[in-house]
């Protein structure tokens, strides 16, 4: 049976929920579950007085009912099943490094930031800085799979190391800025200055912008690699699988830095 943790009402402040993972509740009762302490902005809060609980395996954790104010949802999770059914705050997914966490809402800001392993998805929005590192981080996302169904903001994939990042909506301002490696596929309209100081990587653009001019046009393109990699993906995105099924036209660059990373849009 599944741990099910339901919300009371709308918290007063933001907390940290980073501790309601598989891996740290394992072997805890319901009883023990509900005296965990939650770091928070203001007033002491424990599990207990936020969520009513049903007793279950920690394998899986669902959330019935989210809030904005949830921050951490899933951070550091090793392994299981995380399911959250409706919106969360910031650092949802942070430094995930095993099992898979789903949220059935909107998310806030830094979402996936840092991922070592594991599968991220977000059924809804998400805010800046996705799959980013936080301040005084040298990379961001570094393995694993984050998919995003609805739209993100500015500054997706921002050093982005390893890993896949898809986008089924739209993106903002800086998609993929200072890319190291790894893939980012966005199937929406993406916004100013794609690829921004991006080194190696590839971003798969199905509607993109005009790009900037330190983008050299290498012509059209076909490999059998990019079949390959949409029939990996066709059971995550069927948009993806018809994206790398259709001619290519593909851009190296960001020349202005190393230029080895490439753009590829539809040809």
């Amino acid at each position: 049976m599944t741990l099910v943790l339901t919300l009371k009402a709308q918290p007063p402040q933001r907390l940290d929920l980073s501790p309601l993972v598989p891996n740290l509740l394992k072997d805890k009762s319901a009883k023990e579950i509900a005296a965990i302490d939650l770091a928070t902005t203001k007033e002491p809060a424990k599990v207990g007085d936020i969520f009513g609980i049903r007793a279950g395996s920690a394998d899986e954790i669902r959330f019935e009912g989210g809030s904005e104010r949830f921050d951490n949802v899933g951070a550091a999770a090793t392994s299981g099943r995380v399911v959250l059914t409706g919106d969360a705050g910031s650092n949802l997914g942070r430094k995930l490094a095993g099992g898979e966490v789903i949220v059935k809402g909107h998310v806030g800001p830094y979402a996936g930031s840092g991922i070592e392993s594991g599968r991220l998805e977000i059924i809804g929005d998400a805010g800046d800085f996705l799959g980013a590192p936080r301040e005084g981080e040298i990379h961001g996302m570094s393995g694993g799979l984050l998919i995003v169904r609805g739209t993100v903001g500015d500054r997706a994939g921002d050093r982005l190391r390893r890993g896949t990042i898809i986008i089924e909506g739209d993106a903002g301002d800086w998609l993929g800025s200072r890319l190291v490696a790894g893939t980012l596929i966005v199937l929406g309209a993406v916004g100013l200055n794609p690829g921004y100081l991006m080194r190696r990587g590839t971003l798969a653009l199905a509607n993109p912008p005009e790009l900037p001019p330190y983008f050299v046009d290498c012509g059209s393109y076909f490999a059998a690699f990019a079949t390959a990699i949409g029939r990996a993906l066709k059971p995550e995105s069927a948009g993806v699988d018809r994206f790398f099924r259709s001619p290519l036209h593909r851009f190296a660059g960001d020349m202005s830095v190393l230029g080895k990373g490439e753009i590829f849009i539809p040809g």
